[in-house]
Protein backbone atom coordinates (compact mmCIF):
# COMPACT_ATOMS: atom_id res chain seq x y z
CA UNK A 1 0.00 0.00 0.00
CA UNK A 2 1.32 3.45 -0.93
CA UNK A 3 1.80 6.00 1.83
CA UNK A 4 -0.78 8.34 0.31
CA UNK A 5 -3.42 5.60 0.25
CA UNK A 6 -2.65 4.61 3.86
CA UNK A 7 -2.84 8.21 5.00
CA UNK A 8 -6.25 8.62 3.38
CA UNK A 9 -7.48 5.59 5.31
CA UNK A 10 -6.00 6.94 8.55
CA UNK A 11 -7.73 10.28 8.00
CA UNK A 12 -11.05 8.49 7.43
CA UNK A 13 -10.59 6.43 10.61
CA UNK A 14 -9.94 9.57 12.67
CA UNK A 15 -13.07 11.22 11.29
CA UNK A 16 -15.14 8.09 11.98
CA UNK A 17 -13.85 7.20 15.45
CA UNK A 18 -12.86 10.57 16.86
CA UNK A 19 -9.48 9.22 18.03
CA UNK A 20 -6.95 6.64 16.87
CA UNK A 21 -3.86 5.30 18.58
CA UNK A 22 -0.42 4.79 17.07
CA UNK A 23 -0.22 1.17 18.20
CA UNK A 24 -3.68 0.27 16.82
CA UNK A 25 -2.81 1.81 13.47
CA UNK A 26 0.53 0.02 13.34
CA UNK A 27 -1.23 -3.30 13.97
CA UNK A 28 -3.95 -2.54 11.45
CA UNK A 29 -1.52 -1.76 8.62
CA UNK A 30 1.22 -4.17 9.75
CA UNK A 31 3.87 -1.46 9.82
CA UNK A 32 6.09 0.09 12.47
CA UNK A 33 4.95 2.74 14.91
CA UNK A 34 7.67 5.04 13.53
CA UNK A 35 6.06 4.87 10.08
CA UNK A 36 2.65 5.64 11.57
CA UNK A 37 4.08 8.65 13.40
CA UNK A 38 5.46 9.95 10.12
CA UNK A 39 2.04 9.46 8.53
CA UNK A 40 0.38 11.37 11.36
CA UNK A 41 2.94 14.17 11.10
CA UNK A 42 2.21 14.48 7.38
CA UNK A 43 -1.55 14.49 7.96
CA UNK A 44 -1.23 17.09 10.70
CA UNK A 45 0.87 19.25 8.38
CA UNK A 46 -1.90 19.17 5.79
CA UNK A 47 -4.56 19.98 8.39
CA UNK A 48 -6.35 16.61 8.27
CA UNK A 49 -5.92 15.78 11.95
CA UNK A 50 -4.20 16.83 15.17
CA UNK A 51 -1.63 14.69 16.93
CA UNK A 52 -2.05 14.00 20.65
CA UNK A 53 -0.17 11.77 23.07
CA UNK A 54 -0.26 8.23 21.70
CA UNK A 55 -2.36 8.97 18.63
CA UNK A 56 -4.44 11.56 16.80
CA UNK A 57 -7.84 13.29 16.91
CA UNK A 58 -9.79 15.38 14.37
CA UNK A 59 -8.25 18.75 13.61
CA UNK A 60 -11.23 20.61 15.12
CA UNK A 61 -10.96 18.88 18.50
CA UNK A 62 -9.10 21.49 20.53
CA UNK A 63 -9.04 21.64 24.32
CA UNK A 64 -10.98 24.92 24.49
CA UNK A 65 -13.39 24.35 21.60
CA UNK A 66 -16.96 24.41 22.85
CA UNK A 67 -20.22 24.51 20.92
CA UNK A 68 -23.28 26.32 22.21
CA UNK A 69 -26.15 24.42 23.79
CA UNK A 70 -28.27 25.28 20.73
CA UNK A 71 -25.70 23.73 18.39
CA UNK A 72 -25.36 20.60 20.51
CA UNK A 73 -29.13 20.17 20.78
CA UNK A 74 -29.38 19.22 17.10
CA UNK A 75 -26.41 16.84 17.06
CA UNK A 76 -26.60 13.06 17.63
CA UNK A 77 -30.22 13.32 18.73
CA UNK A 78 -31.06 9.62 18.45
CA UNK A 79 -28.01 8.64 20.51
CA UNK A 80 -28.79 11.21 23.19
CA UNK A 81 -32.40 10.02 23.35
CA UNK A 82 -31.27 6.44 23.97
CA UNK A 83 -28.86 7.60 26.67
CA UNK A 84 -31.58 9.68 28.33
CA UNK A 85 -34.01 6.75 28.27
CA UNK A 86 -31.44 4.56 30.02
CA UNK A 87 -30.82 7.33 32.56
CA UNK A 88 -34.55 7.62 33.26
CA UNK A 89 -34.62 4.05 34.59
CA UNK A 90 -32.11 5.00 37.31
CA UNK A 91 -34.27 7.70 38.88
CA UNK A 92 -35.49 6.65 42.35
CA UNK A 93 -38.85 4.89 42.28
CA UNK A 94 -39.75 6.00 45.79
CA UNK A 95 -42.38 8.24 47.35
CA UNK A 96 -39.71 10.94 47.43
CA UNK A 97 -36.32 11.35 45.82
CA UNK A 98 -33.93 13.96 44.52
CA UNK A 99 -31.82 14.28 41.41
CA UNK A 100 -29.48 16.93 40.09
CA UNK A 101 -29.37 17.69 36.36
CA UNK A 102 -26.21 19.26 34.99
CA UNK A 103 -26.41 21.59 31.99
CA UNK A 104 -26.07 19.92 28.61
CA UNK A 105 -27.96 18.64 25.60
CA UNK A 106 -28.17 15.03 26.85
CA UNK A 107 -29.37 16.03 30.34
CA UNK A 108 -31.83 18.35 28.61
CA UNK A 109 -33.16 15.34 26.71
CA UNK A 110 -33.57 13.57 30.04
CA UNK A 111 -35.56 16.58 31.26
CA UNK A 112 -37.82 16.23 28.21
CA UNK A 113 -38.54 12.63 29.18
CA UNK A 114 -39.22 13.62 32.79
CA UNK A 115 -41.65 16.29 31.63
CA UNK A 116 -43.59 13.64 29.70
CA UNK A 117 -44.01 11.41 32.74
CA UNK A 118 -46.97 11.52 35.10
CA UNK A 119 -46.61 11.05 38.87
CA UNK A 120 -48.27 7.63 38.64
CA UNK A 121 -45.95 6.57 35.82
CA UNK A 122 -42.80 7.49 37.69
CA UNK A 123 -43.98 6.15 41.02
CA UNK A 124 -42.97 9.39 42.74
CA UNK A 125 -45.37 11.56 44.72
CA UNK A 126 -42.81 14.33 44.34
CA UNK A 127 -39.41 14.17 42.69
CA UNK A 128 -37.05 16.98 43.65
CA UNK A 129 -35.10 18.11 40.58
CA UNK A 130 -32.19 20.50 41.09
CA UNK A 131 -30.53 22.26 38.17
CA UNK A 132 -28.51 25.31 37.22
CA UNK A 133 -29.53 25.09 33.56
CA UNK A 134 -32.11 27.61 32.34
CA UNK A 135 -33.45 25.39 29.48
CA UNK A 136 -33.94 22.45 31.84
CA UNK A 137 -35.69 24.64 34.41
CA UNK A 138 -38.01 25.92 31.71
CA UNK A 139 -38.96 22.41 30.65
CA UNK A 140 -39.73 21.23 34.20
CA UNK A 141 -41.12 24.37 35.87
CA UNK A 142 -44.75 23.36 35.43
CA UNK A 143 -44.43 19.57 35.41
CA UNK A 144 -46.78 17.86 37.83
CA UNK A 145 -45.03 15.66 40.39
CA UNK A 146 -41.72 17.54 40.17
CA UNK A 147 -40.48 20.01 42.76
CA UNK A 148 -37.98 22.17 40.90
CA UNK A 149 -35.07 23.89 42.60
CA UNK A 150 -32.83 26.29 40.64
CA UNK A 151 -29.26 27.06 41.62
CA UNK A 152 -28.46 30.71 41.01
CA UNK A 153 -25.39 32.47 39.69
CA UNK A 154 -24.12 34.28 36.63
CA UNK A 155 -25.69 32.77 33.53
CA UNK A 156 -23.13 31.76 30.92
CA UNK A 157 -24.65 32.45 27.51
CA UNK A 158 -22.94 29.62 25.64
CA UNK A 159 -24.42 26.91 27.86
CA UNK A 160 -27.34 28.89 29.36
CA UNK A 161 -26.28 27.67 32.80
CA UNK A 162 -25.52 29.42 36.08
CA UNK A 163 -21.86 29.42 37.07
CA UNK A 164 -19.68 31.11 39.64
CA UNK A 165 -18.90 30.89 43.35
CA UNK A 166 -22.52 31.18 44.48
CA UNK A 167 -23.50 28.24 42.26
CA UNK A 168 -20.64 26.14 43.60
CA UNK A 169 -21.43 26.99 47.23
CA UNK A 170 -25.12 26.16 46.75
CA UNK A 171 -24.25 22.79 45.22
CA UNK A 172 -21.95 21.91 48.12
CA UNK A 173 -24.85 22.40 50.56
CA UNK A 174 -26.94 19.72 48.86
CA UNK A 175 -26.82 15.92 48.88
CA UNK A 176 -29.00 14.69 46.01
CA UNK A 177 -29.58 10.99 45.46
CA UNK A 178 -28.18 11.12 41.92
CA UNK A 179 -26.31 13.72 39.91
CA UNK A 180 -26.60 13.31 36.15
CA UNK A 181 -23.55 15.12 34.76
CA UNK A 182 -22.32 15.77 31.26
CA UNK A 183 -18.74 15.99 30.03
CA UNK A 184 -16.98 17.23 26.92
CA UNK A 185 -14.33 14.56 27.31
CA UNK A 186 -13.92 11.24 29.12
CA UNK A 187 -10.36 9.94 29.02
CA UNK A 188 -8.58 6.94 30.52
CA UNK A 189 -5.97 9.02 32.37
CA UNK A 190 -7.38 12.57 32.35
CA UNK A 191 -10.85 11.62 33.55
CA UNK A 192 -13.83 13.89 32.90
CA UNK A 193 -13.20 17.33 31.48
CA UNK A 194 -14.81 20.45 30.03
CA UNK A 195 -13.33 23.50 28.29
CA UNK A 196 -14.45 26.25 30.69
CA UNK A 197 -13.00 26.61 34.24
CA UNK A 198 -16.23 27.98 35.73
CA UNK A 199 -18.30 25.17 34.25
CA UNK A 200 -15.70 22.71 35.55
CA UNK A 201 -15.98 24.12 39.09
CA UNK A 202 -19.75 23.65 39.09
CA UNK A 203 -19.50 20.12 37.70
CA UNK A 204 -16.86 19.24 40.32
CA UNK A 205 -19.21 20.46 43.05
CA UNK A 206 -22.02 18.31 41.63
CA UNK A 207 -19.78 15.25 41.62
CA UNK A 208 -18.63 15.88 45.19
CA UNK A 209 -22.12 16.54 46.53
CA UNK A 210 -24.14 13.66 45.08
CA UNK A 211 -24.61 10.25 46.66
CA UNK A 212 -24.34 8.70 43.20
CA UNK A 213 -22.79 10.16 40.05
CA UNK A 214 -24.04 9.15 36.60
CA UNK A 215 -22.16 10.54 33.60
CA UNK A 216 -24.14 10.93 30.38
CA UNK A 217 -21.92 11.17 27.32
CA UNK A 218 -22.37 10.12 23.72
CA UNK A 219 -19.52 8.19 22.16
CA UNK A 220 -18.01 11.26 20.48
CA UNK A 221 -16.88 12.37 23.97
CA UNK A 222 -15.01 9.13 24.72
CA UNK A 223 -11.20 9.27 24.66
CA UNK A 224 -11.37 13.07 24.40
CA UNK A 225 -9.51 15.54 26.61
CA UNK A 226 -10.58 19.15 26.98
CA UNK A 227 -8.93 21.91 28.98
CA UNK A 228 -10.13 21.44 32.58
CA UNK A 229 -10.50 18.19 34.49
CA UNK A 230 -13.43 18.18 36.92
CA UNK A 231 -13.50 14.54 38.05
CA UNK A 232 -11.47 11.34 38.01
CA UNK A 233 -12.99 8.15 36.66
CA UNK A 234 -13.15 6.78 40.20
CA UNK A 235 -15.53 9.63 41.14
CA UNK A 236 -18.15 8.26 38.73
CA UNK A 237 -20.49 5.39 39.57
CA UNK A 238 -22.09 4.88 36.16
CA UNK A 239 -21.35 5.95 32.59
CA UNK A 240 -24.19 5.81 30.09
CA UNK A 241 -23.07 6.12 26.48
CA UNK A 242 -24.10 4.86 23.05
CA UNK A 243 -20.97 3.02 21.93
CA UNK A 244 -18.36 0.65 23.29
CA UNK A 245 -15.38 2.48 24.82
CA UNK A 246 -11.93 1.84 23.38
CA UNK A 247 -9.89 -0.95 24.96
CA UNK A 248 -7.78 1.54 26.92
CA UNK A 249 -10.75 3.49 28.24
CA UNK A 250 -12.75 0.32 28.99
CA UNK A 251 -9.87 -1.03 31.08
CA UNK A 252 -9.54 2.26 32.97
CA UNK A 253 -13.29 2.39 33.65
CA UNK A 254 -13.22 -1.18 34.94
CA UNK A 255 -10.25 -0.43 37.19
CA UNK A 256 -12.11 2.60 38.57
CA UNK A 257 -15.22 0.51 39.28
CA UNK A 258 -17.43 2.42 36.84
CA UNK A 259 -20.55 0.60 35.65
CA UNK A 260 -20.79 1.17 31.88
CA UNK A 261 -24.24 1.11 30.28
CA UNK A 262 -24.45 1.02 26.47
CA UNK A 263 -27.75 2.55 25.43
Amino acid sequence: MFAEERQQLISALVAERGRVSVTDLADRFSITTETIRRDLAALEGSGNLRRVHGGAVPSDRFSTREESILERAVQRQLEKHRIAQAALTLIPQLTTGSILLDAGSTTETLADLLAQQTPSATGNDELVVITHAIPIAGKLSSTQGIALQILGGRVRGLTQAAVGQSTVEAAHKLRPDIAFVGANGIHATFGLSTPDPEEAAVKAAFVTSARRVVALADSSKLDAETLVQFANLKDVDTLITDGEPSAELAAALADAGVDVVIA
